[in-house]
């Protein structure tokens, strides 16, 4: 592997920093990303049970809204419970936003680096073929600095497109994902607003 670095050169290193990024935020996101986490599948029915039993408190509205991100969306209904059913969904609207801007926290930098990183390759593999165009000389050729040159271009090319395709990927496996989730909340939370407001009729 040392080889490797040593043969593609300096303008190998941005793009093992950017590799290392992609990986940490990657394996960051899948963890987060669960719907286990995300969507808890018991707590509409157990909020809509809360509510039933008339014990919703303010402890109980903190504690749902920091226990997942539907629990915060859900938990700007119960605020707004006594509320106009307008007033409800906007602020169940308000709280998604907010939501919604956590979920995509680091994609931003994931598609960054999918895009940025055959830039990179291609940058690495100019600097190879200035370094194969210094190999000639009045002399002739030197045959050293043309390997070298040769080996500049074609692994920062190679690098540059191995960190950029599972980057892309998984940015759209994320991106397609996140926009599931918040289908799924919206969803839930016009349920929770249906049954408030189905009571009072």
């Amino acid at each position: 592997m040392l080889a490797i670095l040593q043969a593609a050169g300096w303008p190998i290193w941005p793009l093992l920093i950017a590799s290392i990024i992609a990986l940490a935020l990657i394996i960051e996101r899948l963890i987060y990303l669960r719907r286990t986490k995300i969507l808890p599948r018991q707590l509409l029915g157990e909020v809509i049970r809360v509510y039933h039993n008339g014990q919703v408190t303010p402890d109980i509205i903190d504690k749902l809204e920091n226990s997942s991100p539907l629990g915060a969306v859900l938990a700007a209904a119960l605020r707004n419970i006594d509320s106009p059913r307008e007033i409800m969904k906007e602020s169940i609207e308000e709280a998604g936003r907010g939501v919604a801007h956590v979920l995509e926290r680091f994609l931003t930098t994931l598609g960054t680096i999918a895009s940025l990183a055959p830039l990179m390759g291609l940058f690495g593999t100019v600097v190879g073929m200035i370094e194969i165009f210094g190999a000639q000389n009045a002399t002739g050729t030197n045959p050293a600095q043309l390997a070298h040159g040769i080996s500049v271009a074609l692994y920062n090319t190679g690098f540059g497109l191995a960190i950029a395709m599972p980057a892309l990927v998984f940015y759209r496996h994320f991106r397609a994902l996140i926009d599931s989730f918040i289908i799924d909340m919206e969803g839930q939370a016009v349920k929770f607003v249906d049954v408030v407001h189905g009571t009072r009729k």
